[in-house]
């Protein structure tokens, strides 16, 4: 005779994943309550600064406690597997953007950006998505450097409009 009755057949194991989300969120609610009581400041209303992230804290570990129910009962479904390819197209246009933008400028490392998130998507032409994502960046640029007035670095691309 099996193990395995007709009762515990349709048991699921705990999802360990989601269970290390769930305490994860606790962890978080934990760290936004923390900081929401060192918060200082008197208020002569019955909404002070810390009334958000009190209500922030709660949700979070609310919704931890709720994730580690439902990982305990195994209810959540299975995932698919994961496809590391695109994970690193897209951890390495982050990367690109990240070294370059200081020295290339905003629009050159965002475009690099741009062209490895299409990439990551499945579109492969890198030689129409480069240049497509520097003209982007290039006219997010100018509408934050020149209407905004707001900093963003630039490089030799931005230089021309300066």
């Amino acid at each position: 005779m099996s193990d395995l009755t007709p009762q515990s057949a349709g048991r699921r194991r705990p999802d360990r994943a989601a269970l290390v989300i769930g305490v994860a969120l606790l962890a978080l609610g934990c760290l936004v309550g923390w900081d929401a009581h060192r918060l200082t400041g008197g208020s002569y209303a019955r909404i002070g600064p810390t009334a958000f992230p009190y209500a922030i804290a709660v949700g979070l570990l609310a919704l931890g406690v709720w994730t580690i129910v439902e990982a305990m009962r195994g209810k959540f479904p299975e995932r698919e597997k994961d496809e590391i390819a695109p994970i690193i197209w897209i951890i390495g246009g982050l990367a690109a953007q990240l070294l370059l933008l200081n020295v290339a400028g905003f629009s050159i490392g965002t475009g690099l950006l741009f062209a490895a998130t299409a990439r990551a998507f499945g579109y492969r032409a890198l030689w129409k998505s480069i240049p497509i994502g520097i003209v982007l960046s290039l006219a997010i640029w100018l509408v934050f450097s020149q209407l905004l007035r707001l900093r963003l670095p630039a490089g030799p691309l931005e230089r021309l409009f300066l």
